[in-house]
């Protein structure tokens, strides 16, 4: 068993993180429950930070707020020095009501409505990442409105294709995201962007994918960044300033991942850009990496409450919990894999071997197929499921109508909300039930109850 960060096993016998013993946060905040390991989050930052400071001159590491986002996570990151990078006007809007400043803020998406892009341009996001030339000419049309000139990048697909699940790769050449290099497509719009005064292009940008193992593939993808921008030099002048690596860094979340270390990562991309530039005569440029899983993944740990417990002879036995793939749909979506242990058992021999289940009503809604849990686990005992801070809370739904649960930080024996946990009036919070549709006397009763106008009445038996 591998326990990450703060973790580590009291003399009860009890999983604690961050100082906190994870049975008695299960107690006070109920489950499921998403729990942060704050100083692990830091730690995970500060080695990006001093990676860099190490080995580069002008650099940005900005944190993949897609991984896992609220207003305490935005301080946190702009505490540890982090930008910020946004894929959405809800991002935006997340980021600088926790008070980080926009110009730290890099606005990513392949199709960034009219709105949203007003909103970037508006509030002086520091960099728009233009992913097509549809966007570039919607960001064209809001500048000049505006009277304003935002610093752009253009998106590229370098044609790398990282060895990690095909839903996560975004670097080949059939992406939705990005502009491919091997077309030629990468160079006109370029030119266009170069033509186009309501905006400055002052860097470049691709992102390979995600959990990737292989640091192979972040070296090829830095020189052939690098080779498309002497490539843009010869032909039109501009020299890129600024390079945006991307992130996709993996993570442990089973003993068959071998994940390589932060330091590791910036060492190859500082190399491959450092030896580039040499070779092909170009200045050094500012580097810019957004790290999002890598920093928050491990740091993550969500508890449920064990409830049946089926068993098949033969075939499986079927432990469910309180949760699943509301709150975590990555088994659902690509097969991912996690560990689980007994929290309030951490000390039993995991010999006992169950599918994990969900409670939606789905078929597939398994969080961990053959997992060894404690021998005499039983309802009510609190399940853990480690390395769930990326992708987790960030993708959470509520299908079924079930609540999304709370998110707390902890760290140093304290345990903080930052995320409270939503209610049934929470999911219906936005339902508007039309007086047609009403059953007769509906508005009677909700007039003389001082019932709202959306209130749904109570059948009485």
């Amino acid at each position: 068993m591998h326990l990450y960060g703060t973790q580590t096993v009291n003399d009860k016998g009890h999983l604690v993180v961050g100082g906190c013993d994870a049975v008695e946060l299960a107690r006070e905040f109920g489950t499921p429950l998403y729990v942060m390991d704050e100083a692990f989050i830091r730690q995970n930052a500060r080695a990006y930070v001093q990676a860099f400071r190490e080995r580069w001159d002008r650099f940005a590491v900005a944190y993949a707020a897609k991984a896992f986002f609220c207003t305490a996570m935005a301080a946190l990151a702009h505490q540890e020095g982090l930008h910020l990078d946004v894929a959405s006007g809800g991002e935006i809007a997340t980021a600088l009501a926790a008070g980080v400043p926009a110009e730290r803020l890099f606005f990513h998406g392949n199709n960034k409505s009219p709105d949203e892009l007003a909103l970037a341009v508006a509030s002086g996001v520091g960099r728009i990442v233009v992913d097509n030339l549809y966007e570039l000419s919607l960001l064209r049309a809001e500048a000049a409105r505006q009277g304003a000139r935002p610093r752009i990048y253009l998106r590229l697909t370098p044609g790398v294709s990282a060895h990690t699940h095909h839903y996560i790769t975004t670097g080949q050449l059939d992406s939705k995201f990005g502009i491919p290099i091997e077309t030629g497509d990468a160079l006109a719009a370029v030119r266009e962007a170069l033509r186009t005064p309501e905006v400055e292009l002052v860097g470049l940008h691709a992102h390979i994918g995600s959990q990737i193992f292989d640091l192979n593939s972040f070296r090829v993808a830095a020189a052939r960044m690098m080779a498309f921008c002497a490539a843009v030099r010869r032909e039109t002048g501009w020299t890129c300033s600024e390079l945006d690596l991307g992130g996709g860094l993996g993570v442990r979340y089973t003993a068959e991942d071998d994940p390589r270390p932060i330091e590791e990562l910036v060492a190859v991309l500082t190399e491959a850009v450092a030896e580039q530039a040499a070779a092909l005569d170009l200045p050094l440029p500012r580097l810019v990496v957004e790290p999002g899983r890598s920093i928050v993944g491990e740091a993550g740990v969500t508890l449920y409450t064990v409830g049946a417990i089926k068993e098949i002879p033969g075939v499986r036995t079927y432990l469910a919990v309180d949760g699943g793939m509301n709150d975590n749909p990555r088994p659902a979506l690509y097969q991912a894999r996690y560990e689980v242990v007994v929290a309030n058992r951490m000390r039993a021999e995991r010999v006992r071997r169950v599918t994990v289940a969900g409670r939606a009503c789905e078929s597939g809604d398994i969080l961990v197929h053959d997992a060894d849990v404690a021998a005499d686990v039983e309802p009510g005992d609190v399940l853990a499921v480690l390395v769930t801070g990326a992708y987790n809370y960030s993708m959470a739904s509520t299908y079924n109508r079930f609540p999304r649960p709370a998110v707390v930080f902890v760290q140093d024996g304290r345990a903080e909300v930052v995320v409270r946990r939503e209610t049934w009036d929470d999911v219906r919070a936005h339902d508007v039930l039309p007086p047609r549709l009403r059953p007769a006397g509906a508005a009677e009763e909700a007039a003389a109850t001082g019932a709202g106008p959306d209130a749904v009445p109570v059948e009485r038996g």
